[in-house]
C-alpha cells in the first residue's frame, strides 16, 4: 500500500492583494467623508432640538403654574446631560438666555466642532416652541 504524498495547496490572497484592497477602501472613505459630514452634524443637532423642546415644555408648565417663565433651569427640573468633556454623551450645553412674564429664550451651544471648521453649532427655542438654528456648523 502506497501513500500518496501530494502537497495540498490552500487558496489564499497574498499580502499585496490585501493591501491594495485596503488602499482602495481608504481612498473611497476619503472621498465619501466630506459628503457625510453634514449628515453627522444633522444627527448630532437632534440632541439639541430634543433637549430644547423639553425645556420649552417645562417652561410652559412653569408659566401655567406661576404666570411667568424662569431663567433658572433648576426651577423647571431640567438637569442637563453630562457632556463629552465630563465623560458623558452630550455635545451641547444649555442655558436660559432671558425669561420674563411673557417670553423666554433658551440656547443650546455645541462644545464640539463637528466638522472641524472652527464654528460651533447653536440652537435656540422661545415661547413659540420651535427650535431654530442660530449658528450653523
Amino acid at each position: 500500500m502506497k501513500l500518496n504524498k501530494k502537497k495540498l495547496k490552500t487558496k489564499a490572497f497574498s499580502l499585496q492583494e490585501v493591501l491594495i484592497v485596503l488602499l482602495i477602501i481608504g481612498v473611497f472613505m476619503l472621498i465619501a467623508l466630506p459628503n457625510l459630514m453634514p449628515l453627522v452634524v444633522k444627527a448630532k443637532s437632534i440632541e439639541a432640538q430634543m433637549q430644547l423642546k423639553y425645556i420649552y415644555n417645562n417652561q410652559t408648565t412653569h408659566r401655567y403654574l406661576y404666570s411667568k417663565y424662569t431663567p433658572d433651569l433648576d426651577e423647571i427640573d431640567f438637569e442637563a446631560p453630562k457632556t463629552v468633556k465630563d465623560n458623558g454623551s452630550a455635545n451641547y450645553v444649555y442655558e436660559v438666555i432671558q425669561a420674563n412674564n411673557m417670553n423666554f429664550t433658551a440656547r443650546a451651544t455645541a462644545i464640539t466642532d463637528f466638522d472641524g471648521d472652527g464654528i460651533f453649532n447653536v440652537w435656540e427655542i422661545n415661547e413659540n416652541g420651535i427650535p431654530k438654528q442660530i449658528v450653523k456648523d
